[in-house]
């Protein structure tokens, strides 16, 4: 019998700027649901130094933002040394930097090569496969371009398959759609981002806060895992 494959679903951590304890959370869900796989829905870094928005005159430099991403990005590939990473809108911002500014693809390094993850597979996007013929394999990827009140659901009916996804912060659930022949979900898994940190300042005034979370897909099928962080629960500040 083939080993049950056991996925653990990182979203959003924008480094240097995650939650302080989601490192922790994530470790112990890798442990506590037994995962063999690893899949970062992207935004691993957030590059608020060089985004092409207005940039608060307080945050750090592109060099200092860098040198304390890579501490945290650091510490997150010794925990979890082989995964793969849907690529983000966030990180490909140095991409689309140097595109504007007309440099070839041959002279900038790949991800891998900056962020020092040699064993970290970075690409657009990742299919799980999984075993059963009822079951929908499941497209993960950042998320990119997607939104509305249920973005994973509304990327579901482009796809016709199950989609996980992050990029949305607010957005955390589970939708399934069924036919006579097969179960499709839409997972949106919400971020690990800190929202007090200043690159968040942009949404002070909103009323709604980003969903902490992570998620679990086990032999195809989804569990969401939200992140208990209010006063007295397990990862509060």
């Amino acid at each position: 019998m083939d080993k049950e494959q056991r996925v653990l679903i990182v979203p959003d951590l924008h480094l240097p700027f995650a939650r302080k304890e989601a490192l922790h959370f994530c470790k112990d869900l890798y442990k506590e649901w037994n995962c063999n796989e690893v899949v970062f829905l992207g935004d691993i870094v957030d590059w608020h130094s060089i985004s092409f928005h207005d940039k608060n005159p307080e945050m750090p430099g592109a060099m200092d933002e860098y040198k304390a991403a890579l501490k945290q990005v650091a510490r997150w590939y010794r925990a979890f040394p082989n995964a793969v990473v849907t690529i983000g809108n966030h990180d490909e911002r140095i991409i689309r930097l140097s595109e504007k500014a007309g440099v070839p693809k041959q002279f900038v390094r790949d991800y891998s090569e900056v962020w020092k993850t040699p064993n970290w597979e970075w690409k657009d996007h990742h299919i799980i496969k999984t075993a059963s013929n009822k079951l929908s394999d499941i497209y993960c990827y950042h998320g990119t371009g997607q939104g509305g009140k249920y973005p994973s659901a509304n990327a579901v009916t482009k796809m016709l398959m199950s989609v996980v996804m992050g990029h949305n912060h607010t957005a955390f659930g589970l939708k399934y759609f069924t036919n006579p022949n097969t179960r499709i979900f839409a997972m949106d898994c919400g971020s690990l981002i800190d929202d007090k940190q200043m690159a968040f300042a942009y949404g002070r005034h909103f009323k709604q806060r980003s969903t902490l979370g992570a998620a679990v897909i086990v032999d195809g099928v989804p569990y969401l895992e939200i992140m208990p962080i209010s006063r007295g629960e397990r990862y509060a500040d």
